[in-house]
């Protein structure tokens, strides 16, 4: 126990120590453990941004993402493949969990793994910050560095490779294609937001990676409110600094993505998240990763274009990754 504890303090992802001492009990059978990591998934706050930006008539929120085991976004996902996994008896007798991963996913999911004591397998390019390494080695993960110019769609490439020379060592989760992906925000993060903003939101705006979180939660919230507006935000160009993100009209789109989703589309530039992160920091004592500063420029925009409205987005995760980038920002 001692080990694991210190583990997780070098970890410093938030309530990670606290939460997974709750998971470090005798043995029980892996439908208990897999209910206990259950409990630490989602259920995250929605937080009003109220000096950053300020229009009368409308109210920009965001779930603050990182504040759940995994410590991002992608921890609902992550969790909701090993689970159906495990269920279906896709995932077990020493298979390794393999994916492709840019990064936040990787850690979710090694968290997790680690957590109900299944072995991992990363396809993650080289150029991933030093924090994430760092990381995904201390949480066990096996990783294959794929090339920095290939960005994500190269860590696909090698994984399906991995998977295709030995089928029976992997499980291949296909975060990208599996449709537990985006299942996870319809059956969490829309009811969550829509019973945090008692049934308000008129706008929901969030960034494209894996489109989990905007195809799920989207359709999620779609079901609560038809005339709910959905709006996707892209990187300006295909040489963007928004790690997550995928500029699709340059990259590999992912099979769950619904192109028929979005009542529209925004484009954010890097620089410009950059400057936001700053600001958030400085006048929201939130520090978020460049990518959930992009989301926020995005909602920003949709509450220029419109007098009243309660627009919802996602801080993926916090700036605890992205120390190389924090440093150019307030350097």
């Amino acid at each position: 126990m001692t080990l694991n504890l210190n583990l997780l303090n070098l970890l410093n992802l938030p309530n990670l120590r606290k939460m997974t001492t709750s998971l470090l009990l005798p043995a029980v059978s892996h439908t208990e453990k897999t209910l206990k990591v259950g409990q630490l998934v989602g259920k995250t706050p929605l937080y009003e941004i109220r000096n950053a930006y300020h229009k009368p008539g409308v109210r920009i929120f965001a779930k603050l993402e990182w504040q759940q085991f995994g410590g991002s976004v992608k921890s609902r996902p992550a969790f909701n493949i090993i689970k159906n996994a495990l269920r279906d008896g896709h995932l077990g007798h020493g298979q390794h969990l393999l994916d492709a991963t840019s990064g936040n996913t990787g850690i979710a999911y090694a968290a997790i793994c680690a957590a109900l004591n299944i072995p991992i397998t990363l396809c993650l390019p080289e150029n991933a910050s030093e924090e994430r390494k760092r990381i995904l080695k201390a949480l066990g993960a096996n990783i294959h560095y794929t090339s920095r110019f290939d960005g994500t769609d190269g860590a696909q490439i090698e994984a399906k490779r991995l998977y295709r020379e030995q089928p029976d060592r992997y499980f291949y989760a296909d975060q990208y294609a599996n449709d537990n992906n985006w299942r996870a925000h319809y059956e969490t993060t829309a009811p969550e937001i829509w019973q945090q903003t008692c049934g308000k939101i008129t706008h929901f705006v969030a960034g494209l990676g894996t489109t989990g979180t905007f195809t799920g939660t989207g359709r999620g919230l779609l079901m609560f409110n038809p005339d709910i507006e959905l709006i996707g935000l892209q990187p300006d160009n295909p040489m963007h600094g928004l790690e997550g993100w995928k500029h699709l009209e340059t990259a590999i789109v992912p099979k769950i993505y619904d192109e028929k989703l979005a009542d529209r589309f925004l484009e954010i530039d890097t620089l410009d998240a950059y400057d936001m992160v700053r600001t958030l920091a400085q006048t929201e004592g939130l520090l978020v990763s460049p990518s959930a500063a992009a989301n926020l420029l995005g909602a920003i925009q949709v509450a220029e274009q419109i007098d009243n409205g309660v627009i919802v987005t996602t801080f993926a995760d916090n700036a605890e990754k992205y120390s190389e980038v924090m440093e150019r920002i307030f350097s």
